[in-house]
């Protein structure tokens, strides 16, 4: 078992404005389980080097994760996770590596269709979503023609993202969160996810709730969702 497990890499991406390091826990533990683990950091998040105001569309903001794909050895295969509006990032490396990607797992994520367009599930969301849920989070606008950035602010990180997370890791939020963009424009004009490629990736139908956790299960329960993470390996790995 230890040999076919240590033959399974998970690839993992965040959420808008957050980074690499929101798996700082959950690293070591699939590590010790005896899994590969690699966090992206995405174009303009954590410690990549870019600027927002360098970043105008998904493609942009998923280039970290398409190197990381194309970087996996012939014949080999990951687990994606994704994470919140990571979704779409994890999505993406769908449609351009569906060959690198053996099954794809969507962790509190936004994850689009290949019938409606990409902007599809973020259109709904944020229709339903009143205004007073944001709190202090902004969404100004940067570059021409304008890019709708999205700010999160720490009143929406401690009461609404990280509302059960230890106050450590709130704090790591609010020291650590950048500046990001949903990529809305972009989305609203690119073609759909097709069939052919991001729908030939198999995804999770299995919802799998994880008790005492919030929007970020690897903070408040790592132990769990690493179970939960090795569960799917064995399973569809």
């Amino acid at each position: 078992m230890a040999a076919a497990a240590k033959s399974k890499h998970f690839v993992a991406v965040h959420g808008v404005g957050h980074g690499a390091w929101v798996y700082y826990k959950l690293k070591p533990r699939v590590e010790a389980a005896g899994y590969q683990f690699t966090p992206v950091s995405l174009a303009a998040a954590g410690n990549n080097g870019k600027k927002l105001e360098e970043v105008r569309s998904l493609h942009d903001y998923t280039t970290p994760l398409l190197e990381v794909l194309a970087a996996v050895p012939e014949g080999e295969k990951v687990i994606l996770i994704g994470h919140s509006g990571g979704g779409y990032a994890a999505a993406y490396g769908m449609e351009k590596h569906p060959e690198k990607i053996s099954v794809a797992v969507f962790l509190n994520a936004l994850m689009p269709d290949s019938k409606n367009r990409p902007s599809y599930i973020i259109d709904e969301y944020l229709a339903r979503t009143p205004p007073e849920a944001w709190m202090d989070t902004q969404f100004p606008t940067y570059g021409d023609p304008p890019i709708t950035a999205l700010v999160v602010g720490p009143k929406f990180i401690s009461e609404s993202l990280y509302n059960l997370s230890p106050l450590e890791d709130q704090a790591l939020g609010h020291l650590s969160v950048r500046p990001g963009s949903l990529f809305m424009e972009d989305l609203a004009t690119m073609d759909k996810f097709s069939d052919e490629k991001f729908g030939s990736v198999p995804r999770l139908v299995e919802v799998k709730e994880i008790k005492g956790a919030d929007h970020m299960p690897m903070f408040t329960q790592p132990d769990a969702l690493c179970k939960c993470l090795v569960e799917i390996a064995e399973k569809h790995g």
